[in-house]
């Protein structure tokens, strides 16, 4: 069964392609070059915590910290904006708030596990 459903589309575009598992979310993501392109990225999220399942894909958080890294990068050359610095500071806000959840559920013993 396809389960792949296109999330935008524009000079790329992005899907989900597998159906909504641990979490209510979507574990497997590709970017394409346009809706009809050769795929030029794929991407695997952690399914199931990782005390139950291990390590099987990355954290939203690693993929917030490559886009903080290329906008630094960004910020500190010829690129440099008003527009690149909000966004900067945004990712780090919601960076600081998804390691905050981590540390709350670390404090309550649930990190890592199916419980609330």
């Amino acid at each position: 069964m396809n389960t792949e459903r296109f999330l935008c589309v524009g000079e790329t575009a992005v899907s989900a392609v597998d159906e909504r598992g641990a979490g209510h979310a979507n574990h497997e993501y590709r970017v394409y070059a346009n809706k009809d392109g050769a795929p030029l990225a794929e991407i695997s999220f952690q399914n199931g915590p990782i005390l139950e399942n291990g390590v099987n894909g990355i954290q939203n958080e690693d993929l917030l910290m490559i886009v903080i890294d290329r906008l630094i990068g960004f910020q500190t050359g010829e690129f440099e904006c008003a527009e690149n610095a909000e966004a900067l500071e945004l990712l780090v806000s919601a960076c600081a708030q998804l390691n905050l959840r981590t540390a709350l559920r670390k404090a309550r013993n649930v990190e890592g596990k199916s419980e609330k």
